[in-house]
This record gives structure tokens, C-alpha cells and sequence, in this order.
């Protein structure tokens, strides 16, 4: 039997036109009046996933900035969240002055999110999560502590191989910089230990390589049918396209075989 739903938002739930797919949100919502529960788990922060949140009337934990943080987006109550080391900023401030012309970095830190550029593909980002970006002057100007992750938008994207820093792709043109041991598979399995869940009990649908390793941790794992390649091949269930309903497929997958 499956309690939970751990869904991705972009690229699953979340279409191209920046809304919930219907089909998808009407899946959920008839999960939740079975007695089940919705998490999304998400690169977004707190502001950015919140509408999401909302639409579908979720009361618990959301896993944000790609499991650097959990928080109850009604309540504000945060169950754990990490933050990049003061060390690694510093490598990430060196990095920043030496990025290809087409390569933007933005940080996040206290629900707020800074960039110092001015690019297209900045202001691209900004429409799409629904936020404002910060404009602090200059990185140096921010304190070196308490980050919650940093982001590098653009192409080419770089891997930098910075101690304390786990790098994951995901979109095409974006690679988040995490603390160590931020992941969104690392979320879900405190969030699911915290609520006395057991991992069989889950099922977690995504389209990008950040998903994986939370695919990897949920009793059964989704890929989107037009998600990564390495995403379909990994996962144990590939379902429909994210415009066609992929998170309602799973639904319909789960409610059928309880």
C-alpha cells in the first residue's frame, strides 16, 4: 500500500506553461481524499513552490531547494535544512569571477535569492520560479555563512570539484551547487523516519537527474516519459508525458493496486 506521493515539480507536475497540469492536480487530489499524502519536492524555494503547495492544499513538510531544506510550508516549522560550508563560498567567489560570459550564478540564504548579474537568462529564471532577485552589490558583500545553495545558470554550465559541494544537473541549462549530503533522496528518508513512514510505502515520481537518487530511495520510483534518458532508464516505472498526466498515471498506478 502506498501512503505517500513524493512528487517533482517541473517537469512533472508542472508543465511547460509554468501551471499544474489538471489531469495531474485532480489525480492528487483524489489520493489525498483516499487518505493519502502529497509531498513535492523541489528545487524551488520556499516563495517559488508555495502557490503549488497551496493549489493542492497540502498542510505538512515540502522538500525545498533540492533537500538542502524541509519546511511546513503552512506552519514555517523547518524539520532539518544544511548550508554550504563558509569554505566552500570562498571557492565559489573565486569560481564566480571566472565563469564563461554566458554562465550566472545565483545564491540563496535566508528564503532569499541574490544575483549580481543582469542576464536574460537571470531574468528568464526569476519569471519562471515566480521570485525576485536580490542584488547585494557584490557577492563579497554577503556574509560566507549560512547558504542554503547556490545555482549556475547558463551554457556551458561547469562541474567545479569543490570539497563540501554536491553538483547536480537540473534542467539543461541548470546546475545547482548543494551542501554535501543535500539531496532530495536524503530528504525524503528523514522526513519519512520523522513521520514513522516507511520507505516501501512511497512512491516518488521525477524527470531529472536531481531525482534520481529519491527514486532510487522510495519503494517505487517514476520517471516521466519525456523526462531524461537517464531518469527512464533508472527508474523502476516509466509513465506518461508530463503534459499528459505523468503524476496522474502514477495515481492511478498506486490507487489501483491498494
Amino acid at each position: 500500500m502506498i501512503r505517500w506521493i513524493v512528487t517533482d515539480l517541473d517537469g512533472t507536475l508542472v508543465g511547460r506553461d509554468l501551471a499544474m497540469v489538471p489531469a495531474s492536480r485532480e489525480a492528487l487530489r483524489r489520493f489525498t481524499a483516499a487518505g493519502g499524502e502529497v509531498v513535492i519536492a523541489t528545487g524551488r524555494m520556499e516563495d517559488s513552490a508555495r502557490r503549488f503547495y497551496e493549489e493542492l492544499d497540502l498542510t505538512g513538510e515540502a522538500i525545498l531547494y533540492n533537500g538542502a531544506r524541509t519546511v511546513n510550508l503552512a506552519t514555517g516549522r523547518v524539520l532539518h535544512e544544511r548550508h554550504l560550508p563558509a569554505a566552500a563560498w570562498k571557492e565559489l567567489l573565486a569560481l564566480f569571477g571566472e565563469l564563461p560570459s554566458g554562465v550566472h550564478p545565483v545564491a540563496f540564504r535566508d528564503g532569499a535569492a541574490y544575483a549580481v548579474d543582469d542576464a536574460p537568462e537571470l531574468r528568464d529564471f526569476a519569471r519562471r520560479d515566480g521570485i525576485t532577485l536580490r542584488d547585494p552589490g557584490s557577492w563579497h558583500d554577503l556574509p560566507a555563512e549560512g547558504f542554503t545553495k547556490c545555482m549556475l545558470i547558463g551554457d556551458p554550465l561547469p562541474d567545479p570539484p569543490i570539497a563540501g559541494i554536491t553538483a547536480v544537473k537540473s534542467e539543461a541549462t541548470y546546475l545547482e551547487l548543494l551542501p554535501e549530503g543535500a539531496t532530495k533522496g536524503e530528504a525524503l528518508r528523514l522526513l519519512a523516519a520523522s513521520r514513522g513512514v516507511p520507505l516501501g510505502q512511497v512512491a516518488a515520481i521525477g524527470d531529472n537527474p536531481n531525482d534520481l537518487d529519491m527514486l532510487a530511495v522510495a519503494g517505487l520510483g517514476a520517471a516521466v516519459g519525456d523526462g531524461h534518458p537517464d531518469v527512464r532508464a533508472r527508474a523502476q516505472i516509466t509513465v506518461g508525458a508530463c503534459a499528459d498526466g505523468a503524476v496522474a498515471d502514477l495515481v492511478s498506478l498506486v490507487m489501483s493496486a491498494s
